[in-house]
């Protein structure tokens, strides 16, 4: 059964009044359903095997690796080589990645059950510390496959166009973006599912991104 990020009907309202300019997107978009993974190990792999690639691309590995182990477990992985992995279509550095990843989980080195006690910092610094994982990867893991709601990632190419697209800015700066994490939390997450919205075009009124234009 396919599963969407969850939240309460009360984080749409907050945001709303916390940001009328937000409110119209709101308005308009009503509730988001965004499929969620919430198998950590299995989100982790996925988002390894998506790094600089297209989602077709991407799709079309996790579907070869699906097709040689079954059930992405730590354990399946850690009995394929870098090699067979690398020959599902992913680079020798991915490939290498995961199984270092499978490795620890596997044999116990790497607590993922762990990480649902943590706060959303100390979990980002814990899945950051394996190889492959920065920061986004670690954030998108936290909101897609742990429910996390307070989620907003600089990081994020879609979170910086759907802000410009919605405030008229020309670049989002670290310090503008702080403003606006403040203002959303403790609903980061939510805020982000609309400001995706706005970044695919399709919201009337939000349809223009300010960014200046290459030469």
């Amino acid at each position: 059964m396919t599963k969407f990020f969850a939240y309460p009907d009360e984080a749409m309202d907050y945001l709303a009044k916390r940001d009328t300019t937000l409110a119209q997107v709101i308005a308009q978009v009503g509730r988001v359903e965004r499929t969620v993974d919430d198998d950590v190990f299995s989100s982790i792999v996925n988002s390894i095997i998506g790094q600089q690639i297209s989602a077709v691309a991407q799709r079309t590995i996790i579907a070869r690796l699906g097709e040689r182990v079954g059930a992405t477990t730590p354990d399946a992985i850690d009995t394929l080589s870098e090699d067979e992995l690398q020959a599902l279509g992913m680079t020798f550095r991915k490939a290498s990645y995961i199984k270092d990843v499978a490795r620890k989980v596997a044999g116990g080195e790497f607590d993922l059950g762990a990480l649902e006690q943590m706060s959303d910092e100390d979990a980002i610094a814990t899945l950051s510390s394996l190889k492959g994982i920065g920061r986004w990867t670690a954030e998108m893991t936290l909101l897609f496959s742990m429910g996390r709601q307070d989620i907003l990632a600089f990081d994020d190419l879609g979170i910086q166009r759907g802000m410009r697209m919605t405030y008229h800015h020309r670049k989002i700066t670290k310090q503008l973006f702080k403003k606006y994490r403040r203002r959303y939390s403790p609903y980061g997450s939510v805020a982000s599912l609309y400001l995706w919205e706005v970044a695919h075009g399709t919201v009337e009124g939000f349809q223009k991104d300010f960014a200046p234009k290459k030469k």
